[in-house]
């Protein structure tokens, strides 16, 4: 059985500290997506999140990176910021409709990212579940979402998103809850706990058992170091893409934590 994609990135390609450190001296801003698209293998775009893109530009960014890149979309702040999520269709379709076509098969996973203070309600949630489409004008899509309170904690929640093949994001964050169940044909992992004095971003060793979840991942299980939610489910065992971002603590070195561990990875390959 041959394991899905494993990806590591970043959170966008737009950083001053980066300017010297992981792009070249003197490299002109316009060609930084290209630059940073040669070194990694995804990239998480934040500004999808604050306001629509014009199709020309999602245009311009496929066409400035190699193929098999991909572009995780971060949906809507108006689509996820609000009191009844199953109001949100008209929202949904206009940031689906804003030209994420034009990304092609360089557009991955869909993130929807909630506000810590957002509580889990069963079914405002499942109706907003139901708003997800499965594609796109033919083109497949995926969903993630990321849910920062503890009231999500529960099997409920992770059978809902399992019905729907939706993943959660799994956070290693200082405090935001880690939901590492497996509920979907892929899996999405935010490492946020970095250091901008590890040039790794993170430290040797848990770059090495990062990587082994990876890849335990990738291969259809899942790992036995992790705390899961909903500990008697048990979800069917096949191959995974991971998409995993070295994002928001130690931003300064994320690039250098993206690509050690995707050399580490392609190493066991």
């Amino acid at each position: 059985m041959t394991p899905g994609i494993i990806r590591t990135g970043i959170g966008g390609w737009t950083f001053a500290p980066w300017e010297g450190t992981f792009y070249p001296d003197k490299l002109a801003k316009k060609r930084q997506l290209e630059y940073a698209a040669s070194k990694l293998k995804v990239i998480e775009v934040n500004g999808t999140y604050y306001g629509s893109q014009k199709p020309e530009t999602f245009a311009k960014w496929a066409s400035e990176v190699p193929d098999g890149f991909i572009f995780s979309l971060k949906a809507s702040r108006y689509t996820t910021n609000r009191k009844v999520l199953a109001e949100a269709g008209e929202s949904i379709e206009r940031f689906l409709q804003q030209g994420l076509v034009e990304l092609g098969d360089h557009l991955g996973p869909l993130l929807w990212q909630f506000a810590p203070t957002k509580k889990f309600e069963h079914d405002d949630f499942e109706a907003f579940l139901k708003l997800l489409p499965d594609a796109l004008e033919g083109l497949p899509l995926r969903h993630v979402v990321e849910v920062r309170h503890d009231s999500f904690k529960v099997p409920e929640f992770v059978e809902l998103i399992a019905k729907y093949n939706v993943a959660p994001v799994c956070a290693d964050h200082f405090d935001y809850p880690m939901i590492a169940d497996v509920t979907a044909d892929f899996v999405y992992a935010r490492l946020q706990k970095g250091s901008d004095e590890i040039e790794t971003c993170y430290t040797k060793p848990d770059m090495k058992d990062w990587a082994k979840r990876l890849k335990t991942w990738s291969a259809g299980s899942v790992p036995d170091d992790l705390p899961l939610i909903d500990e008697s489910r048990n979800p069917a065992k096949k191959p995974r893409d991971v998409y995993a971002f070295f994002i928001h603590e130690g931003k300064v070195n994320a690039p250098g934590g993206a690509m050690a561990m995707q050399e580490m990875l392609d190493a066991r390959n």
